[in-house]
Order: C-alpha cells, then sequence, then structure tokens
C-alpha cells in the first residue's frame, strides 16, 4: 500500500425510507492522517463512517478502505479497523484487564497476556487493572475504550465523538495519544462537535445534512469562506448580540466574555448592520473569521433533510 490513499471513496449515498442521510460524498485521506468530521447533529456523519469501515453497505457509490473495496471486501476492512462509538460499549461488571482480555480473545490475538500488558501500560491503566470498569470516571473510561481499539493493531481508528463528556484535561491527553497513533502510520477519523479538537486534525471534512460542504485544513476552510467578522469592545458591547444577529447579511452574532463577534459574507452588509452601534465608548475592529463562524455559515445554507424527506 505504499503511496495509496487510506481511503478513496466517491458517490458515496445512504438512503433510509425516502431520507438521503449520506448524498453523494467523495473522500480521500491519506495514511497516517487525522481527519475530522463535523456537522450538525443527525447530518450522516456516522453513517460515513460506517460505511467506510464496512459496518454499512452503501446504497451508491465506491470506493476504498485500506486497498480494499467498501462493498465486496467489507470483512478485511473491519479486520484492520478500530471502532470506538459514542457510547461506551465495553463490560462495565468486568476489571479493567479482564474487558481487554475478552477483547484479545475476539480478535484471537497472540501472546495475550503480553499484548494486554503492553496495551496497559501505554494508555496508563496499569495501576488501576484490576478496578472494575463500571466504577470509572469518563475520562478513564475514555482510555480504556481507546485501548480496547487498537488491542488488535488496527491500521484505521474509527471514533465517534469520543470525548463527549470528558474534562478538558483528559481530552487533551486523549489527543496527544491520537497524534501518538497517527505518528506509527494509523489513519484517523473523528468526528466531534469541538472546534478546539478539529483545530487539532490534520483536515476536515464538513457535512450538513448528507452533504459534503467544506474539505482541507481549519485555515483552508477559513479562508476559502470569504466570510468577514468585526470584533466589538466596550461597555455593553456583547449585550447588542441579539439585536444584530437578525439584521440582513449577518450569519453570526455572539457574545465573548465582554466583547460581541460579528460575521457576514457581505462586508457591506456587515457595516451597514453595525453602523447604528458605533458609539462613543465602543470599538470596531476587523477580525479573523473562526471555524464556528464558517460553519454556522455553512449549516444556513444547507437544507435539513429530514424536512425535505
Amino acid at each position: 500500500m505504499s503511496g495509496a490513499l487510506a481511503v478513496d471513496v466517491h458517490g458515496l449515498v445512504k438512503i433510509y425510507g425516502t431520507r438521503t442521510v449520506v448524498d453523494h460524498v467523495d473522500l480521500a485521506i491519506a495514511p497516517g492522517r487525522i481527519c475530522g468530521f463535523l456537522g450538525p447533529n443527525g447530518s450522516g456523519k456516522t453513517t460515513t463512517l460506517r460505511m467506510i469501515c464496512g459496518l454499512l453497505t452503501p446504497d451508491g457509490g465506491s470506493g476504498t478502505c485500506l486497498g480494499h473495496d467498501i462493498i465486496t471486501a467489507r470483512n478485511a476492512i473491519k479486520a484492520q479497523a478500530g471502532y470506538m462509538t459514542q457510547r461506551f460499549g465495553l463490560y462495565e461488571d468486568l476489571t479493567i484487564r479482564e474487558n481487554l482480555e475478552f477483547v484479545a480473545r475476539l480478535y484471537l490475538i497472540p501472546r495475550l497476556k503480553e499484548r494486554v500488558d503492553q496495551s496497559l501500560e501505554r494508555l496508563g491503566l496499569a495501576s488501576r487493572q484490576h478496578q472494575l470498569t463500571g466504577s470509572l470516571s469518563g475520562g478513564w473510561k475514555q482510555r480504556l475504550a481507546l485501548a480496547a481499539c487498537v488491542l488488535h493493531e488496527p491500521k484505521l481508528l474509527l471514533l465517534d465523538e469520543p470525548t463527549a463528556g470528558v474534562d478538558p484535561k483528559a481530552r487533551r491527553a486523549f489527543w496527544d495519544e491520537i497524534h501518538a497513533l497517527a505518528a506509527q502510520g494509523i489513519t484517523v477519523l473523528v468526528s466531534t462537535h469541538y472546534m478546539d479538537e478539529a483545530e487539532r486534525c490534520h483536515e476536515i471534512a464538513y457535512i450538513a445534512y448528507g452533504k459534503l460542504m467544506a474539505r482541507g485544513t481549519a485555515d483552508d476552510i477559513v479562508a476559502q469562506s470569504g466570510l468577514k467578522a468585526v470584533v466589538a469592545t466596550g461597555p455593553g458591547a456583547d449585550r447588542l448580540a441579539p439585536e444584530l444577529r437578525d439584521r440582513p447579511g449577518i450569519t453570526a452574532a455572539a457574545a465573548f466574555g465582554t466583547t460581541l463577534h460579528v460575521c457576514s459574507p457581505d462586508g457591506e452588509a456587515l457595516d451597514r448592520a453595525i453602523a447604528p452601534f458605533r458609539r462613543d465608548g465602543l470599538l470596531w475592529e476587523p477580525a479573523v473569521p473562526t471555524l464556528e463562524d464558517v460553519f454556522i455559515h455553512l449549516m444556513g445554507q444547507a437544507q435539513d433533510n429530514a424536512l425535505a424527506a
């Protein structure tokens, strides 16, 4: 597979009833890259991940994952993929070690004890290996779930909103480990709602209601959006968000502490919207749009396919 893409899919389609959940999505991802999937709930992110790794058969489209056809060689893909679901899926009444040993047996992993020991050490779980899984905090459960996903040494790792409900310190440690895995050549696909996590990915795919609407690095996506932004500081600036949010051409107006961030794809519309508020004591300055600004803008352009159905 030297020089080959880890993921190379074209025109992926998945239909449930009258609703097209994934609508002709193309993706090409190189080995060892971390690709973040973002978008509103119900956008088709999880469905796309599952089609790529062989858990779902597409209703349309074609492609390969790890060199295997996503339709005819799904079992070969699944054997080389690790999938961490949104909901913790290991046994609460087993210890950490017992859960990992169970997973190792499912995969028929040789040198079982040695491999489990290595996994416990790597994820910092060795000192807690005899602790019941049900008594673990969210952060420790997350570490255990990741350890179980990589125990069979997959080439592809799929993480479905893996850090929901986890504290910032645990999230940072988790992402440090993800980057270490990617450095070993493992391709990582991760869905998330956290903008700071998206910025830690090598590249991003933004899916809104089944359609791929933006693709590239975080900087590329912001630059390609064409959005203009200003920041207001001064007494009461943060209280102006409700008034500005509904003005023509404004796609976002949000308070950040005592400041106000306003965004629009039209520079003239932005100037007209803030003109009545250029009063004494308020300072308006140009700003760089954020990734969140871009995604709110894209969401506003997308049609909810649940309503369309």
